[in-house]
């Protein structure tokens, strides 16, 4: 029987840690060390751990963030399940378990990145969760060490978990509506084995694919399914739902407007500031 607890000593901490290095097996100054798990857990972040017979074989880690609007959300930094004990739903059990906690406290948004090379996992962030995507990271934590990044720069697309959308509702609940499509960003079916057999092709395919999104994002698309088909593995965009909530990239350029509105009024001899814009 599968267990989610919310961790709070340093033993606790330690099992998270040594779970760490055995699914990432990151050099040590990649690795998140055992402070960070304790500062998590005191500042207003998470740390969940998922056992099985008392053993550790998951773990959910977050932080607090807040919009440039001010308003809080939930960076989640790690989620790692160990190998053996994959594809039975353990992953998806601690994300609901963070998301049943931020409701608790008020929080409408945790926001994580992934990569966009591994298919499975976009999949379950994007159908199985209800995540958009609206910006796109290249090499967000530079070339690492672990075997999982294959050596490629670590591109990552930000996923946004509004938590009390429609989407995510009916996501969570195993329903998936029907939804437009206007744009495809596909990657082949077997990108797992390009990236570890053939980088010089693997890294063709996410440079490409990379300006795609960053071409869609600047044109307000958004990731809003994913496709999985025989040969291929596709990303669908559209229009994002006017009900989400603005998020980072939203919210950046509101401020950005908001900015530039205080500037122009400052260089007028205008002694107030705009409330809004």
């Amino acid at each position: 029987m599968i267990e989610i607890w919310r961790l709070h000593d340093l033993d606790e901490f330690a099992e998270a840690l040594t779970l760490q290095q055995r699914i990432w097996n990151f050099a040590d100054i990649e690795a998140m060390p055992l402070r960070w798990f304790v500062v998590a857990s005191k500042v207003g972040g998470q740390v969940f751990g998922a056992y099985e017979d008392g053993q550790m074989i998951g773990f959910l880690g977050a932080m607090p963030g807040i919009l440039p609007d001010g308003q809080p959300y939930l960076h989640s930094h790690m989620l790692g399940v160990l190998p053996k004990c994959r594809d039975r739903g353990v992953g998806r059990r601690l994300k609901l378990a963070q998301r049943d906690e931020a409701l608790e406290r008020g929080i409408d948004l945790v926001e994580w990145t992934f990569d966009p090379l591994e298919l499975k996992n976009a999949y379950f962030n994007v159908e199985r969760l209800g995540a958009i995507v609206r910006r796109y990271e290249e090499n967000l934590y530079g070339v690492t060490a672990s075997p999982l990044h294959g050596g490629l720069p670590t591109d990552r697309c930000a996923a946004e978990w509004w938590l009390r959308s429609p989407r995510v509702e009916a996501s969570v609940a195993g329903k998936v509506g029907a939804r437009g499509r206007g744009e495809r960003i596909a990657y082949p079916a077997d990108m797992a084995h390009i990236r570890a057999n053939d980088p010089a092709r693997a890294r063709a395919i996410q440079r490409a694919n990379g300006e795609k999104f960053q071409d869609a994002f600047a044109r307000g698309l958004a990731v809003t399914g994913f496709e999985r088909a025989g040969s291929e593995g596709a990303y669908l965009l559209e229009r994002a739902d006017e009900a989400v909530t603005e998020g980072f990239a939203a919210a950046g350029e509101r401020i950005r407007r908001i900015e530039k509105k205080a500037l122009r009024a400052l260089r007028r001899g205008d002694t107030d500031g705009p409330e809004a814009a």
